[in-house]
């Protein structure tokens, strides 16, 4: 997104199913940032600790430097007056206080960029995510490949029996689907079966 005021804050959301290139996306967003000599800060959800610890990094292994964050009112805390350009990732994973922080921030004239995931595992909208949304200037919809026909796939297929909403995991416990081979009851009906059977059932 090109703007060309540099008082003017906004945000910029990419969203989409999992396996889609949102972290990817957004990795290239903020080095095109830094390569422009803009002072880029960056975070990500403690709770988000599958590849490493102080990088946000994309399924193809794509990477970039970032700090770990308890919740969204602690990125108020941490980011500094003369930032340019927030990137956070994994936005479902935050607490609902992450649209008035990214409101804040864009009213102080700071470009922020969100990904994360649109819904969560039962097709349902995944909060926060919804309402910034709502409220930003850009939005990127990024869609991944369906695993079961090959077609374009926007939805998050569970392939665990797990009934928390927030599970973290990759492949193996994820794929992406369309709307036609995505299953909302597949994970019910896999602890079902285990019941059943009396063991662990792989989908």
């Amino acid at each position: 997104m090109e703007r060309h005021s540099s008082d003017a804050g906004w945000i910029e959301v990419i969203t989409g199913s999992m396996f889609s290139g949102k972290s990817e996306e957004l990795i290239r967003r903020l080095r095109r940032a830094q390569i422009a000599r803009q002072k880029v800060q960056i975070f990500k959800p403690a709770i988000d600790e599958r590849y490493s610890m102080s990088h946000i990094v994309s399924h193809s292994e794509m990477k970039i430097d970032s700090d770990l964050v308890g919740s969204a009112g602690e990125i108020l805390a941490i980011v500094d007056v003369d930032t340019d350009v927030i990137g956070i990732d994994e936005g479902q994973f935050f607490d609902s206080d992450l649209v008035r922080v990214a409101n804040q921030l864009a009213d102080q004239g700071k470009r922020v960029v969100i990904a994360g995931l649109d819904m969560d595992y039962l097709g349902r909208p995944f909060e926060p995510m919804p309402q910034l949304l709502a409220i930003a200037e850009d939005i990127t919809k990024t869609r991944a490949i369906c695993m079961c026909c090959g077609n374009p796939a926007t939805y998050t297929q569970r392939l665990i029996h797990r009934k928390e909403r927030v599970v973290v995991g990759a492949a193996g416990a994820y794929e992406a689907r369309c709307r036609e081979c995505f299953d909302p009851h597949l994970s019910a009906s896999l602890e079902e079966l285990e019941v059943q059977t009396g063991g662990v059932v792989s989908p």
